[in-house]
């Protein structure tokens, strides 16, 4: 999976990968929950890009801030 960078996307697109992600996230980890996974790593891979999606936005929250 290839890293994406969140740097040059606005507040609205951030929000809206957010949601992406943490239903991504939430299908993978029921979907899971009966069966094996073929990815072992996607999870945290999805974790790590709401992460740096969250950086991101508290990081444009700031910059209005100031």
């Amino acid at each position: 999976m290839k890293k994406t960078t969140y740097k040059d996307k606005t507040r609205d697109e951030l929000v809206k990968s957010l949601g992406e992600k943490r239903e991504e996230l939430r299908k993978l980890e029921f979907g899971v929950s009966g069966s094996k996974t073929r990815d072992v790593r996607l999870s945290r891979t999805i974790k790590k890009d709401i992460a740096r999606i969250m950086t991101e936005l508290t990081r444009l929250r700031s910059a209005v801030a100031k």
